[in-house]
């Protein structure tokens, strides 16, 4: 049975905390189980998807840019009885009577019994001139998703940690040359990886350099400008792409209380995408997991939504179980 409530116009079932592809997944669900649900974002609902330009890999739609789909999620999200609050979440603290306080940064604070994370995250930027102007239209930070717009052309990918050295190796099956960047002599990366890529045909390897500019035509990147460290001469490298693989940053620093999580601060969840904090929820990319991609969003925000539900349906069952 459910648990009669009285709530304020502030006070909710569940609370989500971004309106990526996850955020607007778990709203939907939790809009279709009758629960009465605020997604709270800051931005534009999409997440980056709004970076996006064409996604070609997301179940039914064999071609769609990244803002259609964020403006269908969002519609079909909303459809169901979800309420949109454009807020910038400062904290989530958990009060004596069990109830998650969600802090914003303009007004009073919302309350829910359960909460769902779903902030994502953003790769970390060169933060170099034609960076953001050439965002989608050359500079990517998956290779996933975009490797095969760029068939045939000279790759280069920026990095030296894992993730460097396995997207690269993965961009060779389209590019007809991929060269790795890096600022060091020594890799991040584990030894393996290190051999499976100095062992590909079509790697190359730029060592003690960095890109000090990403140039384009205005509609397309067309070059990058290096400088070498150890003697400081300049260089260009004709490419028709990059790809920036220097880190990743969850948006894992809301939560007031300790929720377990890796070495890269993403969360740690059950099979039900139940953080170590009885009510929390994370799904999407502030998830530890294998691949971040908007399937794998979509799916954990589905197994999030329900299991909040069950847990605001039957909050004295979920607690003897947990």
């Amino acid at each position: 049975m459910c648990r009669e409530l009285s709530l304020s116009s502030r006070e909710y079932e569940i609370a989500i905390v971004g309106a990526g592809p996850a955020g607007l997944t778990a709203a939907l669900y939790a809009g279709r189980a009758m629960k009465r649900t605020v997604l709270l974002e800051a931005g534009i609902p999409g997440g980056e998807l709004l970076n996006t330009e064409t996604i070609e890999d997301y179940p039914g739609f064999a071609s769609i840019t990244g803002p259609d789909l964020a403006s269908k999620m969002t519609e079909h999200a909303l459809s169901f009885g979800a309420e949109m609050v454009p807020a910038r979440v400062t904290a989530i603290g958990l009060d004596a009577d069990g109830r998650k306080r969600i802090e914003v940064e303009d007004g009073e604070p919302y309350f829910a019994q359960a909460v769902i994370l779903t902030a994502g995250g953003q790769p970390r930027k060169l933060g170099i001139p034609g960076e953001q102007e050439y965002a989608g239209r050359g500079v990517s930070y998956c290779a996933v998703c975009d490797g095969a717009f760029f068939k045939g052309d000279h790759l280069a990918v920026v990095g030296g940690g894992d993730a460097a050295l396995e997207e690269a190796v993965f961009l060779t099956r389209y590019a007809s040359k991929v060269t790795l960047i890096h600022r060091r002599f020594e890799f991040r990366a584990q030894p393996l990886l290190v051999q499976r890529a100095r062992a590909n045909p079509k790697m190359e390897f730029l060592l003690d350099t960095v890109v000090e500019e990403i140039v384009g035509d205005g509609q397309r990147v067309e070059r990058l400008s290096l400088r070498h460290l150890s003697d400081g001469a300049s260089s260009d490298l004709a490419v028709g792409g990059v790809f920036v693989f220097i880190g990743f940053l969850p948006n894992t620093g809301l939560l007031e209380v300790h929720a377990d999580h890796d070495a890269q601060g993403y969360y740690l969840t059950d099979q039900n995408m139940q953080t170590s904090v009885p009510g929390v929820f994370a799904a999407g990319d502030v998830r530890a997991q294998l691949t971040r991609q908007v399937t794998t969003a979509v799916g954990d925000a589905t197994t999030a939504a329900m299991a909040a539900t069950k847990l605001v349906e039957e909050p004295v069952a979920v607690a003897a179980t947990a």
